[in-house]
């Protein structure tokens, strides 16, 4: 079931997204506030934010630029602001849609419904890709989880970034030493697996739903993700 994470301070309308969103089988989450979203926004990691921009404690642009900096989650601005010049800010800064208020439920639902039909976990922003909550910054050579900056050691980080780069695409072990290693490499084929485990162990807390570091067994090694 996929999990909507409203963002709204006025009780009643979230009440009513809520109750219209769960008579599409969607769980939902509400959050009053911009600190309260960010909360459950890191510790629920929502399939989609449905988010008010006039809140009480901060704008729900900063929202937003929040989210972007950790994650490709959908994010649909629901907005009294009906300008332009509104809606284009929110979808040059990211939002996924924009609707305005007054608003009808079932438009609700149906944007919801479309914006996750077409939504990818993999987004790319400036020099950074995002797969789900994994940004990866493959010019300046760093890798952040949920906002956090991940630590590798050089040559695995080269690895894991060449999988990235070729995401859902079956690696051998001889075209990674080629590609990371280089061609001088003298040293054992064991290299790659062990640098493998380390990149698991580094990545463990990275949803397996976004992405993982598989086997293809008898082949190699694959970045997958979901596209």
């Amino acid at each position: 079931m996929k999990q909507i994470l409203v963002v709204e301070d006025d009780t009643t309308i979230s009440l009513v997204l809520k109750a219209y969103l769960e008579r599409e089988h969607y769980s939902v989450r509400q959050a009053y506030t911009c600190q309260e979203a960010k909360d459950m926004f890191e510790s629920h990691s929502p399939d989609l934010i449905l988010m008010d921009i006039t809140l009480p404690d901060d704008s729900g642009w900063n929202l937003l630029q929040f989210v972007r900096a950790r994650s490709a989650c959908p994010v649909i601005m629901l907005t009294a602001l009906g300008t332009i010049q509104d809606k284009l800010q929110g979808l040059k800064q990211g939002a996924d849609d924009y609707i305005t208020k007054p608003f009808i439920g079932e438009e609700i639902t149906a944007r919801v419904d479309a914006v996750l039909r077409r939504s990818t976990r993999v987004f790319e922003q400036e020099d950074a890709k995002y797969f789900g909550s994994l940004k990866v910054n493959f010019k300046s050579h760093s890798v952040q989880l949920n906002g956090t900056e991940l630590r590798f050691t050089p040559k695995d980080l080269d690895l894991l970034l060449y999988l990235l780069n070729h995401p859902n695409q079956t690696m051998t072990r001889e075209q990674l030493i080629e590609n990371v290693w280089g061609f001088d490499y003298e040293g054992s084929e064991r290299a790659v697996d062990l640098a493998i485990n380390r990149i698991r162990q580094t990545l463990r807390d990275w949803r397996t739903e976004e992405g993982e570091i598989t086997t293809i067994r008898g082949l190699g090694y694959q970045a997958r993700v979901k596209i």
